[in-house]
């Protein structure tokens, strides 16, 4: 998935139609809703106070000192600044199904706060990600710039609120509201731009335009997709001055 072409800040016809490309890779209008959801693994979510809740598998085993099932390779690739990472452990190569977890350092410890079911590329994973291959690209990458349709829910990340997120109506109702929030994933992007920011440095047969956004019941295109209790409990928890990182791929990539 990918912005169609390069942001022209100047013209609102071309942002436009550049922003529905990108909504239109993100999900594939009019996709069927073959895939379930994953299995629920931990149950976090938003208290009815607005603040994060704890995640409820969590263990009262010391937090390890390490992120579980990340192997030497994926481990060396996450700053020595971030403090906060999303771990996106996918269940096979080529399933959509994965688990989202939140972990935050402390420390020398790296505390799992909460946890959730998600989808992925609805091909799997590849640490070769190109342009319509319905696959999510396995890496880490900083997460710098939020958005949606629905009005800022009080994150620390720089937020852009604007209609022009909305899906439009001719796709199937359960795309309706994706992008009610967006979390860009800095692959192939301008770290800290906006999420629709259009610019690919990589070049656009590498994709881009890769978020996590609200689940819709199946895989994406490669994005990572989450329940809009999730997007709510990131956008209020990951902080810029903690340099959040999503950690993503199947489970055997994480590990190698």
């Amino acid at each position: 998935m990918r912005h169609g072409g390069v942001w022209s800040k100047g013209s609102a016809t071309v942002a436009g139609a550049l922003l529905l490309a990108a909504l239109s890779a993100c999900v594939g209008a009019g996709a069927g809703h073959g895939g379930g959801r994953a299995g629920a693994e931990g149950g976090g979510g938003v208290a009815a106070s607005g603040t994060p809740a704890p995640d409820k598998a969590a263990s009262s085993a010391p937090a390890p000192t390490r992120i579980p099932d990340i192997g030497d390779r994926m481990h060396r690739r996450i700053p020595a600044s971030s403090r906060q990472v999303v771990a996106v452990y996918g269940e096979g190569k080529d399933s959509a199904k994965a688990i989202a977890v939140l972990y935050v350092k402390r420390g020398r410890v790296w505390e799992r706060v909460s946890s959730w079911p998600a989808h992925n590329g609805k091909k799997g994973w590849t640490a070769d990600h190109r342009l319509g291959d319905n696959r999510s690209p396995v890496g880490v990458f900083t997460l710098t710039a939020a958005g949606g349709v629905l009005d800022d829910p009080g994150t620390r990340l720089p937020y852009t609120q604007s209609e022009d997120y909305t899906a439009p109506r001719w796709w199937d109702r359960s795309h309706w509201h994706d992008f009610d929030y967006v979390i860009a994933i800095d692959y192939n992007r301008v770290p800290g731009t906006p999420p629709d920011d259009g610019e690919q440095p990589l070049g656009a047969e590498k994709g881009g335009g890769i978020w996590m956004h609200l689940d819709h019941g199946n895989g994406t295109s490669a994005c990572v997709s989450l329940s809009k209790a999730a997007m709510e409990f990131l956008l209020l928890t990951l902080d810029p001055d903690q340099y959040p990182v999503v950690v993503m791929g199947d489970r055997a990539a994480l590990k190698a």
